[in-house]
């Protein structure tokens, strides 16, 4: 074997975040050792939680056993650049984010876009740059949710380039597609339309740097999804149910699909909302509509942090209406339990 053999291999493996091959990426480093059947060479990841890590050294080994010898043994080092940006783009369209996190709900109706704006609000409030896609294509509510609902975003020129402009409102930058389609009338569009309009949302607005960039994906698991994990290098999930059994056979569907050796992507925990139920005028009785701790066994059995627990409060309903919420309150018992878990991810 020769050096040329192992590079020529590895041009068949491409790195997710950017679509381009292993080679023509440079994250080949120059240390390619040869000893009879076995190599060594280092590999060079944007950061050392990528979640892409893992997959692309399986399929580096695959390449070399594939298109060199069989018998090939390969011992794979990882390296990291100093930068802790993750870039999906070069240019001034390209999004750059100290933490892309996707919020991920099995089912509709567990509360996953309230998590979702009101983890926004409490990580900006703590001083972070904030950014909050709804990519919720058939179902946005962001606009609602911040009270922008009249708000169009414009176009701005960036270095020759014309781009979006987001929405800013309580010191987060949003785009959504309810922001582009009438309100009244139902959004029919196949996978591929769909798919589209949210990587252009990424890709061709004018983000600026930012400390979070939080995605409210739809729910289940459709082309969107997948679009998302191949256009942007995703530091994590958060899955999103309610304790009911119904909702958690989805939430573990959710987990399952992220863990799949093909996406592989880090699940930073999991919220369990509507958790319980407090009458105002009863402020010590917990009232377990929903069934009690079902999301808390479901991230025991599966290894994943639990987050935190959300009680089924009225404010927190009023406030998602109004465009108000709750975490803007930031004595509210709730509220607290929003900046909690900011500070956990």
């Amino acid at each position: 074997m020769y050096p040329q053999q192992i590079i020529d291999a590895l041009r068949h493996v491409r790195y997710p975040g950017t679509g381009k091959d292993l080679v023509e990426g440079g994250m080949l480093e120059d240390d390619i050792r040869i000893s009879g059947f076995e190599v060594s060479f280092s590999l060079i990841f944007p950061k050392d939680n990528d979640p892409f890590m893992k997959s692309v050294i399986k399929a580096s080994e695959a390449a070399l056993k594939t298109y060199v010898d069989p018998n090939i043994t390969a011992h794979i080092h990882t390296k990291f650049v100093k930068e802790n940006l993750s870039s999906a783009a070069s240019g001034p369209s390209s999004l750059q984010a100290r933490h892309i996190i996707a919020i991920h709900s099995g089912k509709g109706g567990v509360g996953k876009s309230t998590v979702a704006a009101n983890l926004a609000i409490a990580l900006a409030q703590k001083g972070y740059r904030v950014g909050l896609l709804d990519a919720d294509i058939h179902g946005p509510s962001m606009p609602k949710m911040f009270h922008v609902e009249e708000c169009r975003p414009y176009s701005v020129e960036i270095e020759g380039k014309t781009l979006i402009e987001p929405i800013e409102q309580y010191g987060v930058k949003m785009l959504s597609i309810g922001f582009f389609v009438n309100p009244e009338q139902a959004v029919i569009w196949r996978g591929g339309m769909a798919s589209n309009a949210i990587k252009q949302l990424i890709e061709d607005a004018h983000w600026g740097e930012l400390d979070y960039f939080l995605i409210d994906l739809p729910p289940g698991t459709s082309d969107i999804h997948l679009t998302l994990i191949s256009s942007v290098q995703l530091t994590g999930v958060i899955v999103v149910t309610t304790p009911q059994p119904v909702a958690l056979v989805d939430a573990r569907k959710g987990v399952e699909m992220f863990r799949n050796e093909k996406i592989n992507l880090p699940i930073l925990g999991l919220i369990e909302n509507m958790s319980w139920f407090t009458p105002a005028e009863l402020p010590e009785n917990k009232y377990y509509i929903f069934g009690k701790e079902g999301g808390k066994a479901l991230a025991e059995e599966l290894g994943i942090p639990l987050l935190g627990q959300i009680p089924l409060v009225q404010s927190i309903r009023e406030g998602g209406d109004e465009g108000t919420p709750i975490a803007l309150q930031t004595g509210h018992p709730a509220a607290k339990i929003f900046d909690f878990i900011g500070t956990l991810i």
